[in-house]
């Protein structure tokens, strides 16, 4: 995969009065990747989508898009840029068709051109059936679905999404998920959520934001590797805790239950053949032994737990507004 970096940010900070809401966040989007944005409710992930969109200023550091500073040079930027915010912008008294055309114009599009931009757009996000209904009378699954049409029909480099799944019920979910899927193989797609299953199901690469930071940013297959540094043991007839302890390499031993312990031990470690051993030699009735492998949802509330911002993200939209 290419590794230009189409979305490039550094040191973003934004301040509500005395609140801090983004301090120093770092961020990159490569070409060919489906980035997800994961954080609970408040930890900065919509105002950071602001930032990076241009539609709210940082109080400090830089975005640039495809190389184009977004402060210096906003116009350039957007060119390259779709978003859909939490709430798409569209306009109920108009038709699929119309809104989509009027997208077109706002982006500068020649007239030549919209009409196949439409239609690409109709195309890429199964609104063929609904092209000359109002917006106002889709479902809520549609709307989004004109929302992520809106987002593309200038044909972006980079596609951001806040939350795109928010109040759908679980058929719409997986049918926009699929879309994004689809869509992420023609574009970069940033996507911000607080739910996990959305972030595996789709994304590449994932980057937790806890208290306005980053705390994590990995592949979404290396959230769930194996973890060396602690293994699960089970015994049929367990020894001493003390005993336990004293196993080669073995740094604490914490009980999951009367048969089950987990091992915290160094990374490097070669010795669960000598603890296997010492197992058989002391006739502890080994069945269980194994690195322990943690999701993605152990990494966020590992990461998340004590995160509790002063002020709720949505008050920070409100501010922004």
């Amino acid at each position: 995969m290419d590794q230009q970096n189409l979305i490039q940010a550094e040191g973003l900070r934004r301040r509500y009065g005395p609140t801090l809401a983004v301090d120093g966040l770092d961020l990159s989007l490569r070409k060919g990747e489906i980035l997800g944005l994961l954080g609970p409710n408040g930890a900065g992930k919509s105002t950071t989508m602001k930032m990076l969109t241009g539609c709210l200023a940082p109080s400090a550091g830089q975005v640039r898009i495809c190389g184009y500073d977004m402060q210096m040079q906003p116009e350039a930027a957007k060119r390259h840029l779709g978003y859909m915010p939490e709430v798409p912008p569209l306009y109920p008294e108009l038709s699929v068709e119309e809104m989509l055309g009027f997208a077109a114009r706002l982006h500068g599009m020649a007239r030549a051109q919209r009409g196949a931009a439409v239609e690409r757009a109709i195309a890429s996000c199964g609104l063929q059936d609904m092209r000359r209904r109002l917006v106002s009378n889709l479902s809520k699954g549609y709307q989004q679905r004109v929302g992520l049409a809106q987002a593309i029909i200038h044909n972006p480099d980079v596609i951001v999404l806040d939350e795109p799944t928010i109040g759908l019920d679980p058929i719409q979910i997986r049918e926009i998920r699929t879309l994004i899927a689809e869509l992420g193989r023609e574009h970069s797609v940033l996507l911000s959520s607080h739910i996990l299953p959305e972030i595996q199901a789709v994304c590449d690469r994932v980057m937790i934001v806890a208290g306005g930071r980053v705390v994590y940013a990995d592949t979404v297959a290396e959230a769930a590797r194996a973890r060396f540094d602690s293994v699960v043991i089970g015994l049929q007839r367990p020894p001493s805790l003390d005993m336990l302890t004293a196993l080669a390499d073995v740094l604490r031993v914490e009980p999951l239950d009367a048969h089950r312990f987990r091992l915290h031990c160094r990374t490097d470690t070669s010795a669960r053949e000598a603890w296997a051993a010492a197992a058989v030699r002391h006739d502890w009735g080994l069945f269980e032994l194994h690195p322990e492998r943690r999701t993605l949802e152990d990494v966020f509330v590992e990461l998340t737990a004590g995160d509790r911002p002063a002020t709720p993200e949505h008050d920070s939209k409100e501010q922004a507004a």
